[in-house]
């Protein structure tokens, strides 16, 4: 993960209501431009500060690399001098709460500036000419814990799910092409990301229902892997042994490490977790949903120490 900064006064609420970050891709007279050339060097899953006005005001995850693409019609007469021709990035952006001013603690962040291309003057006033520069991961680190748990959770969350959901498609892409697998195989497979098929039928013979909610329609469960899908050995993602079955609410707590247990059922509980989600969801006062079997057991370690939030 790399992290970014855009100054963006004039471009922020097109850009920031369009989803996307655009540049020409150079500058008049064809000259190069690295702020421009940055452009190209950002990946998904990046995190990119956006500041307006002397304020970061949103924070954005890239969902896309760059690819060409004319200067949107909704700029109008901004950047008059612009080429036509230019680089596209899509982002998700999250407009934050607590917007900070970078001039009220130049304390902190003065000493972590670039010394090439940085996005402020020492006064902390944003720097003319600059676009999108890079920002130093020790910089980065201030900027978030200056906003907060709200950026925490929005790096976290966002960035992590386009991620996934890249490597997701990269896995079904190759399942599908893996020559010395069977259809039926392939399907199966295929099945498992979903919680359905043998994996499903699998689940269902160990376990018989939410050991949170108690519910046992299982028309009404998630099955879910407790070593991730992505993260999974072929055998390792149609085995009964990696799964619980969950109310899909519990399922999106413990999907995304907000939750985990211990061999013998204890909850556990991420410092990051909402205490509010838990008391509305009625499950703030649950301890123990009863211990795991052995071959159970080694897969709620991986969760534990990959997955959960700690």
């Amino acid at each position: 993960m790399q992290f970014w900064w855009v100054n963006q006064n004039q471009t922020y609420e097109h850009e920031v209501n369009g989803g996307y970050l655009w540049s020409p891709k150079t500058s008049a007279n064809n000259r190069v431009n690295p702020f421009y050339d940055f452009m190209t060097k950002v990946e998904v899953g990046d995190v990119i500060f956006s500041f307006k006005d002397t304020l970061i005001s949103a924070i954005g995850i890239a969902s896309s690399k760059a690819y060409s693409n004319p200067k949107p019609k909704e700029f109008g007469a901004t950047g008059e001098n612009w080429g036509d021709d230019g680089w596209c990035v899509n982002v998700d952006y999250h407009e934050l709460i607590k917007q900070i001013r970078p001039k009220d603690n130049m304390g902190v962040i003065s000493p972590l500036l670039p010394e090439k291309y940085s996005p402020l003057q020492e006064n902390g006033n944003g720097n003319q000419g600059v676009y999108l520069t890079s920002v130093p991961f020790e910089l980065a680190k201030v900027i978030l814990n200056l906003i907060g748990k709200e950026a925490e959770l929005i790096v976290a969350n966002f960035s992590a799910e386009e991620i996934e959901e890249n490597k997701v498609l990269e896995i079904e892409k190759e399942i599908q092409q893996n020559t010395s697998l069977q259809s039926t195989e392939k399907t199966q497979l295929s099945k498992s990301r979903r919680g359905q098929g043998i994996f499903r039928t699998n689940l269902e013979r160990i376990e018989k229902s939410c050991r949170l909610t108690g519910l046992d329609a299982k028309e009404h469960l998630v099955a879910s892997h407790i070593k991730p899908w992505r993260d999974c050995t072929n055998f390792e993602r149609l085995d009964g042994y990696n799964g619980l079955l969950l109310s899909p609410h519990i399922d999106r707590l413990f999907d995304k490490g907000y939750i985990s247990f211990n061999d013998n059922g204890d909850l556990i509980v991420s410092k990051l977790t909402n205490q509010d989600v838990l008391k509305k969801w009625q499950i703030d006062s649950i301890k123990n949903i009863g211990s795991f079997n052995e071959k159970q057991k080694s897969y709620l370690q991986y969760h534990r120490e990959h997955i959960f939030r700690g």
